[in-house]
């Protein structure tokens, strides 16, 4: 019999609820069989833990005494995006600093606000008879700022493609160290664990969906950016490649470095961390079939990224059971592989969030519109104006 969100809810407030995670479920289910399940079982956690160059917050510092507009901002010498109103910014994950370069960046000054570090703030303006003052220099702490909420575009991949390097030199890529003559394959993925994996139709995760973000509570705010539902994907429904993408938020004020930390990628750039967990609602039997995936259902193509193009070369599929062996075949090749996403700190977050659900601190919510499934992905195109 179908359950819903309202009825498991009531569960979680009378302490009745029974939550597995991602993992646990795929023992239950082969042991109990997918109706008994369904029926046994309420909530699954999943989770994710890896770098996300989409990432973000927005600040607002309140008014200085004479005000000012700020026009451009800096906060630990990385510049911020002012263009929005008097007071407010958005710091991006990657901007680099102008003194440090690739060493630091906006995912650090993200990182030192919720450790409560103080962060240089730096503002210019060409003055105005409402807004006189034209520059200021000050300090700041996530205490002294009035709002700071992570705003991640584009976050949780419903699957990611694997990289390696056929080429006869070393590469550094937001996917890591590629060794030569395809020395070795990376991958970001929590495969099993992963939320868009789990739930691979958007049923339950859609606009509204409140979950677990960088050790805070959130929300899915819209689809993310890339978001290429139409993908093809295998008879499990998961898509064999980059697919479904979220767009989410969160107070950065609750939030905790372990689960939101700041990262650099040699010879790349900065980047950040993230930490996602989602729950996701045991309605009925369909969706056990879904939450039961293991890595060894789940695949993912091996592209090329010494190829300089937006279309690399493939040189197949391979599931995530292999890719976390630590090998996998390319040709006759025995490859070396390496994840550079967190599984363990995934699953810790599963478990978290399980905890969190199981001692009803954590409701589930409905989506107030689901994500769509169906939508043109494009690519950027030189073209003049006549040709568009």
């Amino acid at each position: 019999m179908a359950k819903t969100i309202e009825e498991i809810n009531e569960k979680i407030k009378s302490g009745d609820v029974v939550v597995l995670n991602a993992e646990e479920i795929i023992e239950y289910a082969d042991k109990k069989g997918v109706k008994k399940t369904a029926a046994e079982v309420d909530v699954v956690t999943t989770a994710t833990f890896g770098p996300m160059c989409s990432s973000g917050a927005f600040l607002n510092f309140g008014h200085s005494d004479p005000p000012i507009r700020m026009e451009k901002v800096w906060l630990n010498d990385v510049p911020a995006y002012a263009g929005i109103a008097a007071v407010d910014c958005y710091i991006g994950a990657t901007e680099l600093s102008e003194t440090e370069g690739i060493k630091y960046g906006g995912a650090n000054v993200i990182e030192d606000l919720i450790n409560g570090k103080p962060v240089k703030l730096k503002a210019i303006s060409h003055g105005t008879d409402c807004y006189p003052r034209r520059e200021i220099e000050t300090f700041i702490t996530i205490d002294t700022v009035n709002q700071a909420y992570l705003f991640n575009p584009r976050n949780v991949y419903q699957n990611y493609a694997a990289a390696t390097n056929s080429s006869n030199r070393t590469i550094y890529t937001y996917m890591g160290k590629l060794l030569p003559n395809f020395g070795n394959a990376t991958f970001s993925s929590a495969g099993q664990l992963s939320p868009l994996l789990n739930d691979p139709y958007y049923r339950t995760i859609g606009i509204g969906t409140r979950i677990f973000i960088g050790g805070a509570q959130g929300f899915v705010a819209w689809m993310g950016t890339q978001h290429n539902p139409s993908r093809e994907r295998l008879a499990n429904g998961t898509p064999a490649g980059p697919c479904g993408t979220l767009a989410l938020i969160g107070n950065l004020k609750d939030m905790n470095t372990r689960f939101i930390r700041a990262c650099s990628f040699r010879n790349y750039g900065v980047s950040m961390f993230m930490g996602i967990g989602v729950p996701i609602p045991v309605l009925d039997e369909e969706m056990v079939e879904f939450l039961k995936v293991t890595d060894e259902d789940i695949y993912t193509e091996v592209f090329d990224y010494s190829v300089q193009r937006r279309n690399r070369p493939s040189y197949g599929r391979v599931n995530y059971k292999q890719l976390r062996s630590g090998s996998i075949k390319i040709g006759k090749r025995d490859v070396q592989s390496g994840c550079i996403s967190s599984y363990a700190r995934a699953l810790e977050i599963a478990n978290l969030l399980k905890e969190q659900i199981l001692k009803g601190k954590f409701t589930l919510t409905a989506s107030v519109s689901p994500l769509p499934l169906e939508q043109e992905y494009r690519g950027l195109e030189i073209l003049s104006q006549e040709e568009l």
